[in-house]
């Protein structure tokens, strides 16, 4: 039996754990169209994408990597010209002057299209590609990379249509083997060779947190931070340390650095916020390889306990739940245990419950310093066993209970407020 947990855990970190080059909502519209032209045969003609309005805000404003642009429309076009599907959410690695020229040229001659349509799941990418009497449709849904549907002249030749229908609302039902407890069991004794490679993502995540505190990325959160303890200004203590490299990587990659990130539960943010604050505390504290090793684990596996319950998009910014699972990995680090890691969650739950998703920007760094500042103080609160009680708000005595409150926030209770701050979105002016 244990061992049969054990393999459940590390499939659910090989699978939600994984390279993702540039934001993933852009890069799953990429992806679609890529597919597209590939199932086509020939360079599409027109190009026509419709995502959910979830993608569509995500992609508004965010850098394409190692083009110097924004937006869907570059995404998309580049997915054409250059993609190759069969390198997933890494498929515009490498990408040269000549493929942007030629996706340049596509949007120039208006021949990308890009709409939203709302009666799809949050996580939905429709791409149609044409060329003479020949047409081609791939679909995403649920998860950045998962294709359910490819077709070309009607014919279905991966998939199945009933893929494409909304499913109905269900309430989340737990996975009995997932909980903040069994993670801590499984990160804590299972043998250290099976989760070793989960330095990979923090060594991916850390080199992309040190370019951003090299260059001039977005805001230059992370190197501004930097800057002032170089200057006296503040201190390089463990919170401020801990949140100058990761918003530095969180600079880095939403101005379109091509270095990739190793994302979690689809999103590359979410797992340099998982991460880089493990990596930057053990680096601080001394921490041995191994103990670095088993809080990488509790950290990715809390974030993608708490996503599972979320979900991968809506109005609650992603990285409140990957603030929460740092901060496990910090107690971890600093010798807490399983009821620490329970009070570090409820702090963080009581901190930055209601942050919201406003589209993926270069500005999330911002949002990520709040993440990583919260994350950290609310270990550091836990290990002097102070923790947010059943007063608190939506916090409750049990670990799990605030979870489901803190996610029911995120996937049921700011509906609306996500269709406003769409609309807020696309109707600002200029």
């Amino acid at each position: 039996m244990e061992s049969n947990i054990n393999q459940f855990f590390i499939d659910l970190l090989k699978r939600e754990v994984v390279p993702a080059l540039g934001c993933t909502e852009p890069i799953a519209v990429s992806l679609a169209v890529a597919r597209a032209r590939e199932a086509l045969g020939v360079m599409p003609e027109k190009i026509k994408v419709f995502v959910s309005s979830n993608i569509y805000k995500n992609g508004m404003g965010v850098g394409i990597p190692g083009t110097g642009k924004v937006g869907l429309h570059v995404a998309a076009a580049l997915g054409a010209v250059y993609g190759d599907s069969n390198k997933e959410l890494a498929l515009l690695d490498g990408v040269t002057g000549e493929a942007i020229e030629a996706a340049e040229k596509l949007i120039g001659q208006s021949k990308v299209v890009i709409d939203i349509n709302d009666s799809v799941d949050k996580l939905y990418v429709e791409a149609h590609c044409s060329a003479g009497d020949h047409a081609s449709r791939v679909c995403i849904k649920e998860r950045h990379g998962n294709i359910v549907l490819v077709e070309i002249d009607g014919r279905i030749i991966l998939g199945d249509e009933g893929e494409l229908k909304p499913k109905p609302h269900v309430t989340y039902v737990p996975d009995s083997r997932l909980s903040i407890a069994s993670i801590y069991e499984f990160a804590t004794t299972v043998e250290i060779d099976q989760i070793r490679f989960l330095l990979e993502g923090a060594e991916m995540n850390r080199r992309i947190a040190e370019e951003g505190l090299r260059g001039d990325y977005g805001l230059k959160v992370g190197k501004s931070i930097k800057d002032k303890v170089e200057r006296k200004l503040l201190s390089e203590d463990l919170q401020n340390y801990c949140v100058a490299m990761t918003t530095a990587g969180s600079d880095a990659r939403m101005a379109g650095h091509t270095m990739p990130a190793m994302s979690n539960s689809g999103s590359g943010n979410q797992g340099i916020t998982v991460m880089v604050p493990v990596v930057a505390a053990a680096q601080k504290l001394g921490s041995s390889t191994d103990i670095l090793i088993r809080a990488l684990a509790v950290s990715n596996l809390v974030a993608i306990h708490i996503k599972y319950q979320m979900g991968r998009l809506g109005a609650l910014c992603g990285v409140s739940a990957a603030a929460a699972a740092s901060s496990c990995g910090i107690v971890l680090l600093m010798g807490g245990n399983l009821e620490n890691m329970n009070s570090a969650i409820k702090n963080v739950v009581a901190n930055l419950t209601g942050m919201i998703c406003d589209g993926a920007k270069v500005g999330c760094s911002l949002k990520v310093s709040s993440a990583v500042s919260a994350s950290v103080n609310s270990a550091l609160l836990a290990m002097d066993n102070i923790c947010a009680g059943a007063n608190d708000g939506i916090v409750t005595d049990e670990v799990e209970h605030t979870i489901r409150n803190f996610s029911k926030i995120g996937s049921d209770g700011m509906i609306e407020t996500d269709k406003m701050i769409i609309d807020l979105m696309l109707n600002k002016k200029s």
